[in-house]
């Protein structure tokens, strides 16, 4: 049994993970941590009581219940100083969490090393947006001339999505980078084209009622051609969630990306 602590414990994203890794084979739940603490794991999530409450301390849950899996869903704020603290206890971190920059990616792979310890992260675990990715990647060698919708719920704090992030960096692996567009387009509103990565654009929308979805708008000669996944809810993510997590104490240094663990 892989024995797994929850980071992130209370959150939406949280506790749909407390209740996959509650039932999934596999996996055993020693723990959870959130800033607010206190409830029962199981009825925090409408199963039987575990008799393991949700701690604040993820030091401290580290050190004493020794898990073999930190399984993150928390905020970019926190969740490198966490990915650092589980390394640090030999404790192999499954991140969902977006947000790390890439310097901070690089200081996680030297822990890794350090700690002799794996780690994994994923801008999204539902695995139809990983195909969404492989596929993206596919067409651009085709089409690239390519923009990014992503549209998620209005609580989520980063833009553009890690989804949106990666999404772009598969599709620059077989793009040369260009200007899309008119070359002597403006902008009347500062923002109204989006982001621009390799001059892709990458557009976010906020808005209440979305999970989180994401399309690719690719543009030829005459086509189109649109790639879209959707999340209705939370649960979409958690098989994603578990396989990283049956996985992750095989791996070797850092790994980012879901299409990894996928043959």
């Amino acid at each position: 049994m892989t024995k797994v602590i929850v980071s992130g414990a209370c959150g939406r994203m949280g506790q749909a993970v407390l209740k996959a890794v509650q039932e999934a084979d596999g996996l055993q739940l020693v723990g959870a941590v959130d800033v607010r603490g206190g409830a029962d794991t199981g009825t925090l999530v409408g199963l039987p009581a575990t008799g393991i409450c949700v701690e604040t301390d993820l030091v401290a849950a580290l050190a004493h219940l020794k898990p073999d899996v930190m399984i993150d869903f928390t905020r970019p704020d926190a969740v490198f100083s966490n990915v650092m603290a589980a390394l640090k206890h030999k404790v192999s971190p499954v991140v969902g969490t977006t947000g790390l920059s890439d310097e901070q990616k690089r200081v996680i792979a030297n822990a890794c090393v350090e700690n002799e310890t794996p780690a994994f992260i994923a801008p999204n675990f539902a695995i139809g947006a990983v195909l969404l990715m492989v596929l993206a990647r596919q067409a651009a060698k085709y089409m690239p001339d390519v923009e990014i919708i992503e549209l998620h719920h209005d609580k989520k704090l980063d833009a553009p999505s890690g989804t949106a992030v990666q999404t772009a960096e598969m599709i620059a692996e077989v793009r040369k980078a260009h200007k899309q567009g008119n070359p002597h387009e403006f902008e009347k509103i500062a923002g109204a084209r989006g982001a621009d990565y390799e001059g892709m654009h990458i557009h976010s929308v906020r808005l209440p009622g979305y999970v989180a979805h994401q399309e690719v708008i690719f543009g030829g000669l005459g086509q189109t051609l649109t790639i879209r996944h959707d999340s209705m809810n939370r649960e979409s993510f958690m098989p994603g969630v578990v396989l990283a997590a049956r996985k992750v104490c095989s791996l070797t240094g850092l790994t980012i990306g879901l299409e990894k663990l996928l043959d």
